[in-house]
């Protein structure tokens, strides 16, 4: 698929963001061709630049900058610096989409609020993501991913019932909150091409997270004597009855889904699982259940246990850690990695967007930007920009 095919082509977006939620939403646009510049502070530059959650850097900055940052713009401007404020204005006339992470406040104190920018442009799509919303007892906190793990009860839903709570290994509230911002404004831009007029999308990281559980929270609030409560022995999904889960084999894991426990009895020659194995029983004695597959399984290998299981479509899998995955003939038919130039010689490799349109992969093109890298560039289109404008009130 060529750049010019591309779903967003031509559209503008300015990432205001920093860290991962708002700069994971800009990279799907990017991904999805929209042209990406991000807005960022003289010297410094956003934060995320410095985040480094590991030993792993890359030519000075944070690794996890460069992947979520890729296909994007850098141009800097000092917000607070008033002599610089025409230049922004500029290309906020020109924008079709402005994303903005910061806490309640912030763009109202640096005159970038919705209602200023609406009065530049009053066709912008302005996303902004809060941590939990404008208003209330926790609007001034910070929305960071473990915090809202912290805060929205998702921690009690993975492990096992005496584990405590446990965290995801993964920013997954900053990424859905982003992949939400996402579905707003293609919504907003799609309402545009009928009304002509741009939108306030707002998303709060809380409130993601709790659609994120909307499953066990809709059957807490209409069944109270209902117990969303995870289980005792290989705990999985608090919801789910029988067998599910991860269990140790004499080699390594398999994970076992859906399957009745009649069958799963007879496959695996395990005559103590045949007393659950009435239907009715599978949530109710889930716990028993588990524990006598956790004691059975270790005897033989994974690959023992899915000869059996796979061709009588019991759903199952073995457990992998990354280095056999990436080794699996599964993994490589994928195509998910990418390897992108980095200006001092080095390449980031890291995976590709996810979506495919027309059957064609959405590849990355250019690492994420230095500093300032686009700053020559862009201040040429806005010294054009002003010429037109010039040319348009002499006619």
């Amino acid at each position: 698929m060529s750049e010019r095919q591309r779903p967003l082509d031509g559209l503008l977006v300015l990432d205001f963001s920093q860290f991962l939620s708002g700069p994971s939403a800009a990279l799907r646009l990017a991904d999805l061709g929209a042209r990406v510049i991000k807005i960022e502070r003289p010297e410094r530059g956003e934060d995320g630049r410095n985040l480094y959650l590991s030993d792993c850097v890359l030519e000075g900055e944070s690794t996890l900058f460069h992947a979520i940052n890729r296909d994007k713009e850098s141009f800097c401007v000092d917000l607070k610096d008033p002599t610089q404020r025409d230049a922004l204005n500029t290309l906020i006339k020109q924008a079709d989409i402005l994303i903005a992470n910061f806490r309640p406040g912030v763009m109202q104190r640096l005159g970038l609020d919705y209602q200023s920018v609406k009065n530049l442009n009053p066709a912008i799509v302005y996303g902004e993501i809060s941590g939990y919303g404008l208003v209330g007892p926790w609007a001034e906190r910070p929305g960071q991913d473990l915090l809202l793990q912290a805060l929205s009860g998702l921690t009690w839903l993975s492990g096992s019932r005496a584990d405590g709570p446990v965290a995801m290994g993964v920013p997954v509230a900053d990424i859905f909150t982003g992949a939400q911002l996402v579905q707003g404004i293609l919504a907003a831009v799609f309402a545009r091409e009928f009304s002509g007029e741009g939108s306030h999308v707002q998303i709060s990281m809380l409130e993601a997270m709790l659609d994120f559980q909307f499953e066990p929270l809709t059957i807490a609030l209409h069944d109270p004597e209902q117990s969303i409560e995870r289980a005792a022995v290989n705990g999985a999904h608090a919801l789910v009855a029988g067998a599910y889960g991860f269990y140790r084999t004499k080699d390594g894991y398999i994970a076992l889904s859906m399957g009745r426990v009649e069958d799963l009895a007879r496959l695996l020659d395990c005559p103590a699982l045949l007393p659950f194995s009435n239907p009715a029983l599978a949530f109710a004695e889930r716990d028993a259940i588990k524990q006598i597959l956790a004691d059975h399984l270790p005897c033989q290998t994974t690959a023992h246990w899915l000869s059996l299981l796979e061709p009588a479509d019991i759903w199952c899998a073995e457990v992998l850690d990354w280095e056999q995955l990436l080794a699996h003939e599964g993994f490589k038919t994928l195509d998910m990695l990418q390897s992108l130039p980095l200006p001092g010689g080095n390449a980031l490799t890291t995976s590709r967007c996810p979506i495919r349109i027309d059957e064609q992969c959405l590849w990355g093109s250019q690492p994420a930007p230095q500093l300032g890298q686009h700053q020559a560039t862009i201040n040429r289109e806005i010294e054009s920009f002003h010429n037109a404008l010039k040319g348009m009130s002499h006619e």
